[in-house]
């Protein structure tokens, strides 16, 4: 079930307006994969077809359902480890005086919001802090909430913190590990559109923008730098992935360390 240049064009089209996210032609296997599952889950033995339908509007859901797919990426729980040292080194040398609120502005399953609570958890008690993330995908969103992650993906998670916060699963859940309930009560996870107006998710001490600014152009980079640090408190930071730069953008920030930023 092959998919034609045609159909390749219209989607990633479609996909860019929605998301700000333009697949080039490198990604082309990746989302005929994506599309082929999608297709046979409709029923459906042309992908050309399939995308004709899709494309007509008539079905808002399957649209949301492919955003899902193409949005779809795999992490692991305390990725780039060196943020997390500044951060515990930070609530070490400057204890908040009020509510610590942080901020993982794409969130995709969960596993760095999970990362930050079990961190502040440790740092500043069970209370006292505050986290939400966001992220395009729904169906993220829906298994952030959720909480249930492959066991594979927590070894970067110290063994205190895997002991304390991390219960592991048995029977049909074998090779799993759920986040504990008292941490899943700490961390919101809602909808959001980087690109887009922002939900109404208040002011952060520090923001996690890591490894999203990688699938944008300069343009559409600066605007969504610009949109999310106006979420940012004076004296916060904002952390980005090591492998992005913002060093030629017009963001008002200054680089404290590799990928941490602060308002200029």
């Amino acid at each position: 079930m092959a998919m034609s240049q045609q159909s390749f064009d219209a989607v990633t089209s479609a996909f860019e307006k929605v998301s700000g996210i333009r697949l080039g032609e490198a990604k082309k296997a990746l989302v005929e994969g994506r599309l082929q599952k999608l297709a046979q889950d409709k029923g459906e033995v042309d992908i050309d077809r399939y995308v004709s339908n899709l494309l007509r509007g008539d079905d808002r859901n399957e649209f949301t359902r492919l955003v899902d797919k193409l949005t779809t990426n795999e992490t692991y729980f305390f990725r780039e480890p060196q943020h997390f040292e500044f951060l515990a080194n930070w609530l070490k040398k400057s204890p908040p005086s009020g509510t610590f609120r942080v901020w993982s502005g794409a969130s995709s399953s969960g596993e760095e919001a999970y990362s930050i609570a079990m961190l502040l958890s440790d740092k500043l008690g069970p209370s006292g802090w505050d986290i939400v993330g966001t992220d395009l995908s729904t169906a993220m969103v829906a298994a952030a909430r959720q909480g249930l992650y492959p066991m594979e993906r927590t070894r970067m998670v110290p063994p205190a913190m895997l002991k304390k916060y991390c219960l592991r699963g048995r029977g049909a859940h074998e090779g799993q590990v759920l986040m504990d309930k008292t941490l899943r009560a700490k961390v919101r996870f809602e909808s959001g559109n980087l690109m887009q107006t922002l939900p109404e998710i208040g002011q952060f001490d520090l923001i996690f923008l890591r490894n999203v600014l990688i699938y944008f152009d300069a343009p559409a980079k600066q605007h969504i730098v610009r949109n999310v640090i106006k979420k940012l408190k004076p004296g916060g930071y904002l952390f980005t992935g090591h492998a992005e730069s913002l060093s030629n953008l017009d963001t008002g920030l200054r680089s404290i360390q590799p990928a941490v930023y602060e308002i200029a």
